[in-house]
């Protein structure tokens, strides 16, 4: 962590340079400079665990809760569009911050400014997700071993097939077909005459993404598909799913869940730039990739901590079952919003818990 920190540090007083002059924050030098000084007295008080959540409806449930302890004297920052609320969680130091949704422009670049701003010695990042995995129901909480982005593709044309290379593969090892594909002519509702179906879209071919490791020399990549979570942090997880976490199973008297929640960890969630509210569609990444968890925004937090050495872990909760629902749809309308607020209540009180046992580990 040592090398990682120093990166930072120099990142940082970049980063921080650019804010100065930046109108984002304001065009008067002394309010910048006002800035400045409180992240410098923000990260005298670290290091701090950071905690990257997607949306409003999932963070507020953890700052309404009475383990959130906000700073006395520095209660929150607002830059470059995010607000960073320093705090506790029981007695840990920590930084909340809200990334917006979607992998890259906001999961990635949120987590890009934390890690450059701050003094932070680890991150997790927690929210609600859909379901792949038919042995898990609604409101359980998921911690993935691994997060990988599904959403980066080489889309083949149409007439070649699986034994075909990709375009520049023979020239670009960017390119992979060792990953696995999707043949769009596998889901055709149609019925063909001929013993095997076909479709002008063909075939996409699942990539890894391209990285550059703070440790690593400047602009040589490295590529990877399968992020894997922190094996501390891993174990900290498996240590309260063996001890059990209270979740809540009622979003009302009268509407309840069949069984009561659990906490599992499990092998791999996935993310990408897409909700994916089909059927067929969840049943591939859980098939292909023994995906569970499927959200927008976890992989790029993963990749944005591996490549900056900082641990990494992710808690998602499953508020729906991405499209496998009965009749396409995963519930009613008013079944569906409280499903959600229900599985990002269980989502926080995971976190709380894990929190707790990380101090201990």
């Amino acid at each position: 962590m040592k090398m990682s920190i120093c990166h930072f540090r120099l990142w940082s007083s970049l980063v921080l340079s650019l804010i100065l002059w930046s109108d984002t924050i304001t065009s008067d030098a002394a309010i910048g400079s006002s800035y400045l000084r409180k992240i410098r007295e923000v990260n005298k008080l670290g290091p701090y665990l950071g905690i990257v959540v997607p949306n409003m409806f999932e963070m507020d449930p953890l700052l309404r809760s009475d383990r959130f302890v906000p700073d006395s004297r520095t209660t929150s920052l607002d830059i470059m569009g995010r607000r960073f609320r320093v705090g506790k969680v029981g007695h840990q130091k920590v930084i909340i911050v809200m990334t917006g949704l979607s992998m890259v422009l906001n999961a990635g670049i949120t987590t890009e400014l934390l890690l450059a701003l701050f003094e932070v010695d680890g991150v997790v990042h927690y929210g609600i997700a859909g379901n792949a995995n038919p042995e898990l129901q609604i409101g359980d909480v998921t911690i993935p071993r691994y997060w990988a982005h599904s959403g980066l593709w080489s889309w083949q044309r149409y007439g070649s097939g699986p034994n075909d290379t990709l375009a520049q593969e023979p020239d670009d090892d960017s390119f992979t077909r060792e990953i696995g594909y999707l043949r769009f002519a596998n889901y055709s509702t149609k019925s063909s005459s001929s013993s095997e179906s076909d479709n002008f879209l063909n075939s996409v071919w699942y990539q890894r993404e391209e990285i550059f490791p703070v440790d690593g020399s400047p602009e040589v990549r490295q590529r990877i598909f399968k992020v894997p979570v922190d094996s501390r942090y891993m174990e900290v997880a498996e240590s309260i799913e063996r001890d059990g976490v209270a979740l809540a199973r009622c979003v009302s008297w009268t509407a309840c869940l069949p069984k009561a929640p659990i906490l599992a960890t499990v092998e791999m969630g996935v993310s990408g730039s897409v909700f994916v509210d089909n059927k067929a569609y969840g049943e591939f990444l859980n098939s292909e990739f023994n995906a569970t968890a499927v959200d927008m925004e976890s992989a790029a937090v993963a990749l944005v901590c591996y490549q900056q050495k900082v641990p990494f872990i992710a808690i998602r909760a499953l508020s729906d079952l991405a499209g496998a629902g009965e009749g396409g749809s995963s519930a009613r309308s008013d079944e569906a919003d409280a499903l959600v607020h229900l599985a990002a209540a269980n989502a926080v009180r995971v976190l709380i818990k894990f929190i707790a046992a990380l101090a201990s580990w």
